[in-house]
């Protein structure tokens, strides 16, 4: 039976949450979430990020009864599958995947072939937002991958949130982490990671809108590429697309 979402916070609480874990590790964090939100508390993962299976490892460690889910766009690489599946062993849990509503066939009749080279902010709509928006359903909050070393557009995040878009608490665990303090924890841990990060992918998403990039170029910069979309949609306001916040402060998120 879904859970009673969480009431919306005034922001003043949210600022108080957010100081009160400011400087306690992500481990600390996510059993406060685990305590305050769970049942009703979900963490999703793209396999993909680094960011991601750091989380993964930690709250398998807490609370794997915490719904782990994904977002199947199918038009994942095999590598995200294939490390999908390696992590559902290591960790002995059976990860949550949703799918768009229609099919890749049916996307091409409704809107026509390759949607990802003419609108990919529908693309991602249709194949991320909706699908995320039924994985949160009846939950209270979402633990996020979601660090201030990002982009500037994320400089300023929080480490508990509203989430304005899906209409409950956003718990940023990894928020004051930095790229180098992921791939530590992920080298001394043995947390699998997706190897195409190997192959200069520093940041995957679907097949046709990723690629790699030269070393030293932004990390973001082999994602939709001919574009000046930086975001897939998830972490915007409902009304504001990729585009916008590139426009609004410069630098892709």
């Amino acid at each position: 039976m879904p859970q009673e979402t969480a009431a919306k916070p005034t922001e003043a609480e949210l600022q108080a949450l957010s100081a009160a874990l400011e400087g306690k590790t992500p481990q600390e964090i996510l059993r406060w979430a685990a305590r305050e939100y769970q049942p009703g508390l979900a963490r999703a993962c793209s396999f993909g990020g680094p960011s991601g299976m750091v989380l993964l490892d930690m709250i398998m460690s807490i609370d794997k009864t915490v719904e782990v889910f994904y977002l199947d766009t199918d038009f994942l690489f095999p590598e995200t599958y294939r490390l999908r599946d390696v992590c559902a062993a290591k960790y002995d849990f059976t990860p949550a995947g949703y799918m768009s509503l229609i099919t890749p066939l049916q996307q091409v009749a409704q809107y026509g072939d390759a949607l990802w080279l003419r609108d990919p902010d529908l693309c991602c709509q249709l194949r991320k937002v909706e699908p995320n928006r039924r994985a949160l359903d009846g939950k209270r909050a979402w633990i996020s991958g979601l660090r201030r070393d990002q982009s500037a557009s994320r400089a300023d995040i929080q480490i508990v949130e509203w989430d304005s878009k899906f209409d409950l608490i956003k718990v940023n665990p990894l928020a004051a982490w930095t790229e180098s303090q992921v791939w530590t924890y992920i080298l001394d841990n043995g947390v699998p990671y997706n190897e195409l990060h190997d192959q200069n992918y520093p940041s995957i998403g679907c097949t046709h809108c990723t690629k790699p990039v030269n070393p030293g170029d932004d990390p973001r910069s082999g994602r939709w590429q001919g574009f000046d979309k930086v975001e897939c949609g998830l972490h915007v306001p409902d009304g504001q697309t990729g585009y916008d916040r590139l426009h609004e402060d410069g630098v892709g998120a």
